[in-house]
């Protein structure tokens, strides 16, 4: 594999490095020559007049491309309005070809369909690279149909940008379907001898307490744990709701994890309401942070990642960076693409949203760096690592103070955390046995009972849902004669024996310390002949406990199933009623209510 990159400089010098390449190609063998072009203004004059001068002097090539808000060549940033890679695939067994459709929320069913069939009747696909228009679309369901893709085939790419990010017309164009501002075009590869090998690099850090996502639809962010969601920047980050806004917010996207993998979600406009514009489609009910980028991280993460590419040893590296870090890096962007080049020639574009395939799930990303690294052939021998130096990328071992100042938030937000579910813990829990208190317990049966009749009267078959109520046999008797320190040992351990029989025999149910010496069980999906087989495991159990003075003790139990529509407390009563019922017909046994 051989790639090609230059700037354009007009179309005299635009032949002549065509004309250089099909000279060389002359004396080549290979099975396929693909341009991508990029360009960062929206001219479909000149976008058909550089495929048209292509298509007129490598007539065999294949050419596709896409607006940008800047592209890559030879990792740096281009300083031309117009620039194309020429990518050739040497080895005979390399197949390569473009599918394009236009693209809309009506028809992304269809054109997904269409291209999964395509993938099902022709195997040799193992990689596609895709170009898309998707300001002011939802990509949500468009990604997610992937899912039905074959789980060895590398997806990736970019969504097509503008120079003016506040601007959201775009375009992509190929060979095979020419221009369009609204479409997708997917470049199929695949063959035995080409390997694809995939990553992302985002490099924002976590910062602070996970935070709901209470109300969203698609890509605007109404509320956050039941407030505006610009309320959240206002709070923690004392960001106002003018003018720099975007500017302001940028180093602190939203990071929530999505189909297993960590995505981030940068806000671009505030509306009056509170409601935030993000990049792309937000979740209801994902906890999301806000993260923080501080560049020693970022740069950290792409060294990481370049020595793992670095064993794949690439001939060729596709980035697909977001234009949101573009805008972060500002005049140094450079330094983090530009590394990529010591493996192989780097190439790419800012885009307005980053796609990567992660097992079988299509993502969205924004603020990410996606990179597609290509190889034909086998590894021969392992390449040594090339020395970053020069680069930015040697560090001093110290780390920065944003890092060392999140750390710190971090931790001690952590602590926080734990301390808070600490007390939530003491709040509902039975200071001796551990157990749930009576409150909680009760809470629990009350909002159980009551969905089970919520939904048995709507019709909808549910698990029923069964109460044990059990009492330590003459318990004065025992803190009587040995005091109050035995009397506690033979709850304790009551307690224990509870938690024991329900991980084993009733996974899912809950106990707690009733009053005194009685306690409750509560089992979801367990009808009252399960719950009296329970409760007897319970009761034998307990019998053979042996304790230090008072040896062996016995309870009494009363079990009761939820009729449906039964008020909660109607229920505690009837499980009681069997309780005192077992106690009056002599003790140490169950009886059923």
């Amino acid at each position: 594999m051989r790639q090609f990159q230059f700037g354009y400089k007009g179309q005299d010098a635009l032949v002549r490095e065509l004309r250089k390449i099909r000279q060389w190609s002359r004396t080549k063998i290979y099975s396929r020559m693909v341009f991508q072009v990029f360009i960062d203004i929206i001219d479909r004059e000149a976008v058909e007049k550089v495929m048209d001068t292509i298509k007129d002097e490598i007539p065999d090539a294949l050419i596709f491309g896409c607006s940008t808000n800047g592209h890559i060549i030879n990792g740096e940033l281009s300083g031309r309005t117009i620039a194309i890679t020429c990518t050739v695939f040497e080895y005979p067994t390399s197949r390569v070809q473009i599918l394009q459709y236009d693209l809309n929320e009506e028809n992304e069913s269809r054109v997904t369909s269409e291209l999964l069939r395509f993938l099902d009747d022709n195997t040799w696909v193992t990689a596609i690279e895709l170009l898309v228009t998707i300001r002011g679309m939802s990509m949500t369901g468009f990604s997610d149909r992937f899912r039905a893709a074959r789980r060895d085939i590398a997806i990736y790419g970019g969504g097509a940008f503008n120079r003016d990010m506040n601007d959201d017309e775009a375009c992509v164009f190929s060979s095979v379907g020419g221009y369009t501002d609204h479409g997708v075009v997917f470049v199929l590869m695949g063959g035995d001898d080409l390997h694809v090998e995939t990553t992302y690099i985002t490099g924002w850090k976590p910062l602070g307490r996970e935070l709901e996502i209470t109300k969203v639809k698609r890509n605007v962010l109404y509320e956050i744990e039941n407030r505006p969601a610009y309320d959240t920047y206002y709070r923690y980050l004392n960001i106002e709701n003018d003018e720099n806004f975007f500017s302001n917010t940028l180093e602190f996207p939203f990071v929530f994890n999505h189909n297993g993998i960590q995505l981030l979600r940068a806000p671009t406009v505030s509306l009056d309401d509170g409601a935030l514009v993000m990049t792309s489609d937000m979740y209801e009910g994902d906890m999301a942070r806000i993260s923080y980028g501080d560049p020693e991280t970022i740069l950290r993460e792409v060294a990481r990642e370049i020595k793992a590419l670095n064993r794949f040893s690439p001939e060729v590296i596709k980035l697909y960076s977001c234009g949101a870090r573009r805008t972060f890096w500002g005049s140094e962007v450079s330094r983090e693409t530009a590394p990529f080049q010591l493996l192989a020639p780097a190439s790419g574009f800012f885009t307005s949203g980053e796609f990567l395939r992660t097992k079988e799930h299509l993502n969205q990303h924004n603020v990410t760096l996606v990179v597609g690294a290509l190889r034909e052939g086998d590894v021969i021998e392992q390449k040594e690592m090339p020395s970053m130096e020069g680069y930015g990328m040697e560090f001093s071992g110290r780390v920065s103070m944003v890092n060392r100042l999140a750390t710190f938030i971090q931790a001690a937000t952590e602590e926080l955390a734990a301390a808070n579910r600490q007390l939530e813990m003491v709040a509902i829990s039975d200071g001796l046995t551990r157990l749930y208190n009576r409150m909680e317990i009760q809470r629990r049966i009350t909002e159980r009972v009551n969905r089970f009749s919520d939904e048995t009267e709507e019709g909808i078959s549910t698990k029923p849902v069964s109460l044990i109520m059990m009492d330590v046999d003459d318990f004065k008797k025992v803190n009587d004669t040995y005091g109050h320190a035995e009397g506690d040992q033979v709850l304790i351990r009551l307690a224990e024996m509870l938690k024991r029989t329900i991980d084993v025999h009733a996974p899912g149910s809950v106990a707690g310390r009733w009053g005194g010496e009685e306690f409750m069980v509560m089992l979801p999906g367990f009808d009252l002949d399960m719950a009296a087989g329970i409760a007897e495991i319970m009761r034998k159990s307990f019998t053979e406990i042996g304790f230090d003075h008072c040896e062996h003790q016995t309870m009494s139990l009363g079990v009761a199933e939820a009729v449906s529509g039964e008020d909660p407390d109607i229920l505690c009563m009837r499980v009681d009623d069997a309780l005192y019922k077992a106690k009056k017909q002599g003790k140490n046994q169950v009886v059923r209510g």
